[in-house]
């Protein structure tokens, strides 16, 4: 579980991302078993799943959570909005994203296939920072509970610590 990144993105006036949980980075974690993403992340109380890809334009989520788990391929996203960082995923790669954080595909490969789902199963809706989605979007986002287990690790894994001594 070493194996972690936190990134943190403030509100950039467009994207409002997460103002206290970071984002979270899993490096490697399913590289031999990246074939059963899907089916872990659902064993770990995260649903509402589909394989597909990232979208090309900067867009978030103010009611829910998301965990993308690379299934084949790489992609290049940037996180935190036009002026957040780019981060390059590959099979076996996790990243968790609190409610509100902007996400755009960058580059991917041919053969790239992303995992994503979300706690206890949550509908998700999909922002992009449109004029007049605020304040209602700011709202949701401090609105969304922090989930019951880790995507990757179940109950015993690092977001449970991270997110609840980071959140406000």
């Amino acid at each position: 579980m070493n194996n972690v990144q936190m990134l943190l993105f403030q509100d950039d006036g467009v994207i409002p991302n997460h103002p206290s949980l970071p984002v979270l980075l899993y490096k490697g974690t399913w590289a031999t078993d990246f074939s059963r993403a899907e089916t872990m992340l659902n064993r770990n109380g995260w649903g509402n799943s589909w394989i597909n890809g990232v979208f090309d334009y900067h867009h978030y989520h103010s009611n829910a959570h998301e965990v993308l788990a690379v299934v084949s391929g790489f992609v290049q996203l940037i996180l935190g909005g036009e002026k957040g960082q780019k981060v390059y995923l590959q099979t076996g790669d996790v990243v968790v994203l609190p409610a509100g954080t902007g996400h755009k595909r960058l580059e991917a490969s041919p053969d790239f296939r992303i995992a994503g789902a979300y706690p206890a199963g949550m509908s998700y809706n999909t922002r992009t920072g449109e004029p007049g989605e605020r304040p209602k979007v700011l709202r949701e986002i401090q609105d969304v509970p922090i989930p019951d287990t880790d995507p990757v690790y179940g109950k015993e894994g690092p977001l449970l610590e991270l997110w609840n001594q980071n959140k406000t």
